[in-house]
């Protein structure tokens, strides 16, 4: 059985700026506010939320599913993600349109200011889980995606019968919060940065309980603070790894999701899956791009045990 990994599928344009953002915005001119900041370096890497932690999750032994619409400028991306061992028979390439693409820029101090271009990416929402076998599911994760279709693969799930994992991520500003609401009651696990978990809140009316107790369990990433795992009413805190070096952030999210989500499949405790995505996510945050971290499982494990005691769980990875 495989995790069927669906969200968005695009190339990341990444652009450095050598200062501070802070530093040219005025507060008291938000509602006219025209900015243009000349980057020193720009590189277009392999990217989207769901390729994202399909890769992590591949490099840790697992062979997802990737599901999601692409254009024509795919097929050397297609065959980057097979060689690593994702399944991208799934992913469907739509005539005459590009693959979506995110562009990023980047502060000294790593704050970011982004923008999407949705391409294929709007044909998501013709896709349906039900073309699937059901039998080779065990999970499906909803990542930031077209709206639209992040609402079908939550009603075609809770149909099935298929737990998934719920990720609205930056779309949450777009979405319908009944659709949001829908999304989380039905989900097995919500996962969300600290300050996405804001915003929920604000546009759903949901309380932080009431969003605890719709869930299996709740994962809040904070930045450099770590992460915290809420299942019921427990909280398990998690320490971010320190990273070698800090190169780019972009993509640091979404290789936390591939850790957790392999310890999770190895039947790890929760806290281990944390400390999983944790380790993970520093791997990511030292190499410029989402995808150009890579290690073998031994070295995964040997580097997890300089931090943090699995009692012999994570010799699961390297049998």
């Amino acid at each position: 059985m495989a995790i069927v990994c669906t969200g968005s599928i695009a190339y990341d344009y990444l652009m450095s700026f050598p200062g501070y953002f802070r530093d040219h915005i005025l507060p008291d001119k938000l509602d006219s506010i025209s900015l243009s900041f000349l980057v020193d370096s720009m590189v277009r890497q392999r990217g989207g939320v769901a390729p994202n932690i399909s890769y992590n999750l591949a490099l840790l032994g697992e062979h997802p599913i990737l599901m999601g619409t692409v254009g024509e400028d795919f097929e050397e991306y297609r065959t980057s993600l097979e060689k690593s061992g994702v399944d991208t028979s799934q992913v469907k390439v739509i005539k005459g349109e590009y693959t979506a693409s995110f562009f990023a820029n980047t502060d000294l101090g790593n704050a970011q200011i982004a923008s999407f271009y949705t391409g294929a990416m709007a044909y998501s929402k013709d896709l349906s889980l039900n073309d699937l076998d059901k039998e080779q599911i065990e999970l499906v994760l909803i990542s930031p995606n077209d709206p639209t279709a992040m609402q079908r693969y939550a009603r075609e799930c809770r149909q099935l019968g298929i737990p998934y994992l719920y990720d609205p991520g930056q779309q949450v500003v777009r979405m319908d919060p009944k659709d949001i609401i829908d999304g989380i009651q039905g989900a097995q696990s919500l996962f969300i940065n600290e300050y996405e978990f804001e915003l929920i809140q604000k546009h759903t009316g949901l309380k932080p309980q009431e969003i605890k107790k719709a869930v299996e369990f709740l994962v809040v990433t904070c930045g450099e603070g770590g992460s915290i795992v809420h299942v019921k009413d427990k909280q398990y805190p998690i320490p971010s790894v320190k990273p070698d070096k800090i190169a780019d952030p972009t993509g640091v999210g979404d290789a936390f999701r591939g850790g957790f989500l392999r310890g999770l499949r190895l039947g790890l405790e929760m806290q281990t899956c944390g400390q999983m995505g944790s380790l993970a996510a520093s791997y990511c945050l030292e190499q410029r791009g989402t995808q150009n971290h890579s290690y073998t499982c031994e070295e995964f494990v040997a580097r997890y045990r300089e931090h943090f005691d699995d009692q012999g769980g994570l010799d699961a990875l390297i049998k």
